[in-house]
């Protein structure tokens, strides 16, 4: 009985294609055999390997033509951002090509537009996000790409305004003004949309203030009215360093007179709350403005971007 072949260890740990197996000398038996099992047409893995999304943007990259480019939310989480959803796999081609694979959506356009090498840019992916996306998604991904250095808000403002025809351009420059490069965290993104949104002034973010010799940032900061509010993620109580350092930062603001709203996960779940809550303290600072308001203008906040379009484009 011949021996059975060694699997060579460049295939133990990744999907591959049949073109790569068949020159490496991996024969069809055994690619139907036990070693392997089969993916999307034309890419296996070996069945001891665990798929990671990384590994099944690659599958996807190789079932695909060579012309195919990474796009949308797809692209953006490759960056390393943890949001949004998972499938269907996102990519781009130019001209006439259809291809049908479960959990990929390929989206055909005339003319690419621009690309890095690893698939569209980042700025070009946001754009083709925004043809879907609601409001406050847009803004915490918009936010995440601007902080990080990925995007900046004059450029997708450029690229979007050059490309109008593109899905998402339009979308893309009526959010753009609703995105800081300032905000750290997805959670902060959420509750600046929802003050501004319900009508309230907008807050200063991350804000770097110098108190009694110590610098302290401020996620988003009413300076006249003298309030701060901090979201407080799970680390800020897991964290026993983080905790004490909140207790000392914390003993600061009331040193000299600021108020501190501190917003967890289960206030974000419950938005018209947390924005009276934020009015409350407001007030309290003596602002005497209009209170927030959760009509029509609030409502968008959680619709499509192009519902707020849709008048227009008429």
């Amino acid at each position: 009985m011949p021996p059975i072949p060694r699997v060579p260890d460049a295939f133990r740990h990744r999907p591959f294609g049949v073109h790569e197996a068949a020159e490496a000398g991996l024969t069809r038996k055994q690619l139907c055999g036990r070693s392997f099992r089969r993916l999307l047409p034309r890419v296996w893995v070996h069945v001891d390997h665990v798929m990671t999304h990384a590994d099944w943007i690659e599958a996807a990259r190789i079932a695909l033509t060579d012309r195919a480019e990474l796009t949308g939310i797809t692209r953006i989480q490759a960056l390393g951002l943890d949001f949004g959803p998972k499938r269907p796999l996102r990519f781009v081609v130019a001209g006439d090509l259809h291809i049908d694979l479960d959990g990929v959506f390929l989206h055909r356009t005339r003319c690419l537009p621009p690309t890095d090498g690893l698939g569209v840019t980042p700025t070009s992916a946001f754009v083709s996000y925004c043809a879907n996306a609601r409001v406050i998604d847009a803004i915490q991904v918009g936010d995440w790409l601007a902080y990080h250095g990925h995007m900046s808000v004059i450029g997708l403002r450029e690229l979007a305004a050059r490309d109008r025809w593109r899905d998402g351009a339009a979308e893309a420059l009526w959010v753009s003004r609703y995105v800081s490069a300032a905000a750290r965290s997805l959670p902060e993104s959420q509750v600046r949309a929802m003050a501004v949104f319900a009508g309230l002034p907008p807050p200063e973010v991350n804000e770097r203030l110098v108190l009694h010799g110590r610098a302290v940032i401020i996620d988003l900061l009413w300076r006249r009215w003298l309030l701060a509010v901090e979201y407080e993620g799970s680390h800020h109580q897991t964290d026993r360093t983080q905790y004490l350092s909140d207790i000392d930062r914390f003993g600061l603001l009331r040193e000299v007179g600021l108020r501190y709203l501190q917003v967890t996960k289960e206030d974000l779940a419950r938005p018209q709350s947390l924005v009276l809550r934020m009015y409350e303290y407001l007030r309290r600072g003596g602002y005497d403005g209009p209170a927030p308001m959760f009509g029509p203008g609030w409502a968008r906040l959680f619709d499509p971007i192009s519902a707020s379009l849709r008048p227009r484009r008429r």
